[in-house]
């Protein structure tokens, strides 16, 4: 088969993230006006490109940031297993100092290979890998969409990016993220790699 290419993008700013409130699978928040601006700056980058479809959370923060693609008639899916991982009661708080002990603690045990630990209430990232495949069965099923952009979420795309290059999930946060970063796979029909790694070239002010 000839080589798929995945544009693999994180959704744009919300002001949750400016403020620190934690977000996850359980706060549907909207893009705020910088992330609208860097939606529209990777679309002004990418839109030449022959997307075949668009794959998005059920989450309206990734729709949105992929809406000029969809304004321009392409297949669109949404599915739930590329949802943001659930945090649990944390969602929609900000972070303390006594709730950061807490965060990073898990944070220790997940990089420590203990991955069934989660917050209360939460999920933990072995469970957000087990819903992420059927959506990569889905995806790697389908030859005919050749190049294909999938917008989703920073811990969830940590956790997508190990499954699809092999790696532990005890090493996904060697998967640096910004909001629309963009991370280029390419997938061979047998394996996946690596192409860009990061690149928010696109987001830069125009000259």
């Amino acid at each position: 088969m000839s080589v798929k290419k995945i544009y693999l993008i994180r959704h744009g700013q919300t002001d949750f993230n400016v403020a620190g409130i934690v977000q996850g699978s359980g706060v549907d928040s909207s893009l705020n006006e910088a992330g609208h601006r860097q939606a529209a700056r990777f679309f002004a980058a990418y839109k030449h490109l022959p997307f075949d479809k668009v794959y998005t959370s059920t989450l309206q923060r990734t729709q949105q940031s992929v809406q000029g693609f969809l304004d321009l008639g392409l297949p669109h899916e949404q599915h739930a297993g590329l949802n943001e991982i659930s945090w649990g009661q944390r969602e929609g708080t900000r972070i303390t100092a006594e709730e950061d002990e807490e965060y990073y603690g898990v944070l220790r045990q997940w990089h420590q290979g203990q991955t069934s630990a989660r917050l209360p209430g939460g999920e933990s990232p072995d469970e957000v890998a087990a819903r992420q495949r059927p959506v990569i069965e889905l995806i790697t099923s389908r030859p005919e969409e050749e190049t294909i952009l999938v917008c989703m979420h920073g811990r969830a795309m940590r956790v997508l990016l190990c499954q699809l290059l092999n790696y532990p999930l005890s090493h996904m946060d060697a998967f640096e993220h910004r909001n629309l970063c963009l991370y280029k796979v390419h997938y061979t029909g047998s394996s996946f790699t690596v192409r860009s790694f990061l690149d928010v070239q696109h987001l830069r002010e125009p000259a």
